[in-house]
């Protein structure tokens, strides 16, 4: 395995362009973009790009107007109770990855790749935590700088960008703008594809923060330990580890495998920490 090359301390910016939906799913607003980054080099011509998400507060959960299953689903209540009581969460600047990690950026560190849909640009997958927590970890050792898992209210907060609808594009979501099981629509939106399978990073349209696939493509694991709703939740942006369930561990984003209801920004999950699934992957934090 070759070593970390480097970590690139200064932070230039880059410009991207977001987009936005209406209820039926069609594009209505593009908006322009430009977020500070940070590069470590891991390998010749192989980097890994953290954008600087700023801090603020923002409400965590799930309003009551917000559609999540219908009533009859046999995971509406889990789901409905999971992600409440809706709370004010304040969460200070940190660096999020751009994209979750990809294969070829698991295998500079790591030296393997376990992952089902072989292909260097596509996400890690078949990753339990506690090695994508070991990823962080060399890195963390190689660069200096530390770099772990985002708590759920990071990868939330993060994944919001400042907005307040089910999806940063909007209160629909479409095939043609992420990589979910599409054939469930979510609200007025349109039924799409099923694409059966993970997509290279940075396919579609980032968010107002310059982050890439945070709905669908791959779970990814948090560092809270399991709690069954939000009573008692911090409001600081810290991790939940305190008591919860330690052997499981909280996944964010929904997957290609998921209908877009699990794909939402408020929406929350919980695996074995050991569990190693073709749709779970991970992207890293750092202070």
């Amino acid at each position: 395995m070759d070593p970390i090359l480097a970590s690139h301390t200064s932070h230039p910016s880059f410009t991207f362009e977001a987009v936005i939906l209406n209820h039926q799913g069609d594009i209505v607003r593009r908006n322009q973009g430009e977020a500070p980054y940070r590069r470590v080099t891991l390998a010749q011509d192989l980097i890994l790009d953290l954008v600087w998400v700023p801090g603020g507060t923002f409400m965590m959960g799930t309003p009551s107007h917000e559609p999540v299953l219908g009533e009859g689903s046999k995971y509406y209540h889990s789901l409905f109770n999971g992600e409440r009581p809706q709370h004010q969460v304040t969460v200070a600047g940190f660096w999020l990855g751009k994209y979750a990690v990809t294969q070829a950026q698991y295998r500079a560190v790591m030296g393997e790749n376990p992952s089902h849909f072989q292909d260097d640009s596509r996400p890690v997958e078949q990753v339990n935590w506690d090695e994508a927590m070991e990823f962080c970890d060399r890195l963390s050792d190689a660069t200096g700088q530390p770099y772990t898992l985002p708590s759920e209210a990071q990868w939330e907060y993060a994944a919001r960008a400042g907005g307040t609808t089910p999806f940063h594009q909007g209160e629909t979501i479409t095939t043609a703008l992420a990589n979910y099981n599409g054939a469930q629509a979510y609200g007025s939106g349109p039924p799409g594809i099923y694409r059966q399978a993970t997509n290279p990073v940075g396919c579609f349209p980032p968010n107002d923060f310059g982050l890439y696939d945070l709905h669908g493509n791959v779970w990814e694991w948090c560092l809270d330990t399991y709690h069954e709703d939000y009573e008692n939740a911090p409001t600081d942006g810290s991790a939940w580890t305190q008591a919860g369930s330690p052997d499981y561990r909280m996944i964010r984003g929904g997957s290609w495998y998921c209908y877009p209801h699990f794909c939402r920004s408020a929406s929350r999950d919980h695996e074995l920490r050991d569990t190693r699934m073709s749709n779970f992957g991970f992207r890293v934090a750092g202070a």
